[in-house]
Order: structure tokens, then C-alpha cells, then sequence
């Protein structure tokens, strides 16, 4: 499991032998059933998570009772309320798992312990936020001027695995569409 962990912070830093038993001894394995929650709405966000298989979910719940997805995560992807985690207060997201999960979580105090005692991480976690931020950007920005087909085939482009483990009223509501407007979208294709 921690091998998923290694090669994703690999692809960005490198990691000595001694840098990797010493990040290990920070994490904590914790497994998920499919909808079964990792955070709810109103708690604190107490760990970033890692997903090293599986699929998980963010989502807010609208006053209609619709969730709107804001971010899938699959094996090599980090998910967490960032805000909550990062001041410790009250949630505003919901996550929970879309398929059968392994998880490594780390919490707030570990990460500082891990940034101090590995300062290689620093620089991993900055090179992970930047590249957060800028597709959040792109995805921003894709939402307030893309047409609905332009969107969903931005993400069939940029991601094709999702297209096949995601069920489609979960991508249609990831795009900020409605489930029949992937459906037309996919006949014309």
C-alpha cells in the first residue's frame, strides 16, 4: 500500500531509503466500503487522505438534497476538506467512498511532525498544491465558460479511466450538468 505512496512522491521528489521508513511511521491504513464515509459535513477534518486503491468522493449537499461533487479521487490522489484540516473547524464537505477503498491517512499533527523531520516533503506537498491550484483554476474557469460538451470531453480528454469507474449521474454532477445532458452528449459521439 505505501508503495502507491512512494511513486506518486517520487514522480515529484526523491526519496532516500531512510526518507521512506521514516514517512511510513507517520500514516495510518484505514479501509472503506463503498459509501461508507471518510468525513461528514460539520465535523473537523482531523488527516489528509491518500488514496492508494480505490475511488472517493467530495461533495456538498444543495438545499434540494442533490449532492455537487467537487473532486473524484482515485489511486495516486490526495482528498481532504483542506480548509477544516488546516484550521480545525467545522467541515463543509462530505467525502465518502465511491468503490471499495484503502486509505492512508495522516493527521494534522503527524504532517507537521512530517514536514519538519523530512524536509523533502515540503517541497513534495508545494509541488502538489501548486499544481492543485491551477487545476482548479482550469476547472473554474472551464465551468463558468465551456459549453456542457466542451466540459465533458475536457475531462474524457484529461481523464479517461473516470469515464469508465465513475457512474455517470457522479460525472454529470462533478461537470455541474444534468445526467441527461451527459447522456445526449454521449449519443452525438
Amino acid at each position: 500500500m505505501f508503495q502507491e505512496l512512494f511513486s506518486h512522491i517520487e514522480e515529484k521528489v526523491t526519496l532516500t531509503e531512510a526518507d521512506r521508513l521514516l514517512i511510513a511511521q507517520y500514516f495510518v491504513v484505514k479501509r472503506l466500503r463503498r459509501r461508507q464515509y471518510a468525513l461528514q459535513e460539520g465535523d473537523v477534518c482531523n488527516n489528509l487522505t491518500f488514496v492508494a486503491r480505490g475511488l472517493l468522493k467530495s461533495f456538498k449537499v444543495d438545499e434540494k438534497g442533490n449532492e455537487r461533487i467537487s473532486l473524484l479521487a482515485w489511486e495516486g490522489w490526495w482528498i481532504s476538506d483542506f480548509n477544516s484540516f488546516i484550521h480545525q473547524e467545522a467541515a463543509v464537505l462530505n467525502i465518502d467512498a465511491v468503490e471499495d477503498s484503502e486509505l492512508l491517512l495522516i493527521s494534522r499533527d503527524n504532517y507537521e511532525r512530517l514536514l519538519q523531520n523530512v524536509p523533502v516533503m515540503e517541497r513534495y506537498f508545494r509541488i502538489l498544491y501548486q499544481n492543485s491550484l491551477v487545476t482548479k483554476d482550469k476547472r473554474l474557469i472551464s465551468s463558468n465558460g465551456d459549453s456542457a460538451e466542451l466540459r465533458y470531453m475536457k475531462l474524457a480528454e484529461s481523464m479517461p479511466e473516470i469515464l469508465q469507474r465513475v457512474p455517470q449521474h457522479l460525472i454529470a454532477s462533478y461537470l455541474g450538468l444534468a445526467p441527461e445532458t451527459i447522456s445526449r452528449i454521449k449519443k452525438k459521439q
